[in-house]
């Protein structure tokens, strides 16, 4: 079977009904970015970065910083993790990657700006999960501080990887706003348009004795993950 009559047939047994999301600021939305980082979006960036210009990566960078710019235009909360790793500290099965105080854990230059907005929480994260890396020695968690210092009722998650980080991120979120942890949290949003994930096709991953991860189709299952664990996934986003 062809891999796009494969990603076909799981769409076609797999669907995820995505609407389109009005932001006016009626409601108070935050918008939350996960690993938009050199070394995982920009090219050559490091062992987990692409090794060409990427359709999808670029076009979740580009529509991150459109939502980035109106939610800083309006001074809504504005909440960005960065994967950020000790060398000295694995991550298996990854290879080392994003080490702390590189330009691989840095924000891509598209997004550098938001260092500087006063509405915007950056977030150094060393595991996959934002929120398990919110969390602080003394067991306060940082991300939930910043939903209820803001009041945040809906997060708008955006980011990379699909599959990995941003869907671990949101299954951890939806957990705790079941367990009444991130009051006043309502909903959780996924922007389809604006995450993103690597593409490693099987031959290749046979070649170096990895997992196979063939983009699309991985997306495509985050998304759908995403959904059947309770988030909202919407293909549009405008305000």
């Amino acid at each position: 079977m062809e891999s796009s009559q494969a990603i076909d047939l799981l769409k076609e047994e797999l669907p995820v009904e995505q609407d389109s999301l009005v932001l006016s600021g009626d409601v108070k939305t935050g918008l939350v970015i996960v690993d938009v980082v050199n070394g995982f979006c920009t090219v050559g960036a490091g062992h987990l970065a692409p090794t060409a210009p990427d359709k999808q990566i670029s076009g979740m960078v580009d529509e991150t910083l459109r939502l980035a710019k109106v939610f800083c235009d309006n001074k809504w909360p504005v909440f960005a993790f960065l994967d950020s790793h000790h060398p000295d500290v694995p991550e298996p099965p990854y290879p080392p990657h994003c080490i702390a105080g590189t330009d691989e854990s840095k924000l891509v230059p598209a997004l550098e700006w938001l260092e500087h907005e006063s509405n915007v929480t950056l977030r150094c994260k060393d595991c996959i999960d934002g929120f398990l890396g919110s969390i602080e020695k003394d067991g306060s968690n940082v991300f939930v501080d910043w939903v209820k210092t803001n009041q945040v009722k809906v997060i708008l998650v955006v980011g990379i990887c699909t599959d990995i980080c941003v869907i671990d991120f949101v299954c951890s979120a939806l957990s705790a706003r079941n367990r009444g942890f991130l009051s006043p949290l309502e909903d959780v949003v996924v922007y389809s348009g604006a995450c993103a994930t690597f593409d490693l096709p099987p031959h290749v991953a046979k070649i170096i004795k990895a997992a196979a991860h063939p983009q699309e189709l991985m997306h495509h299952v985050g998304l759908y993950m995403a959904k059947a664990r309770g988030a909202k996934v919407v293909s549009e986003v405008s305000f």
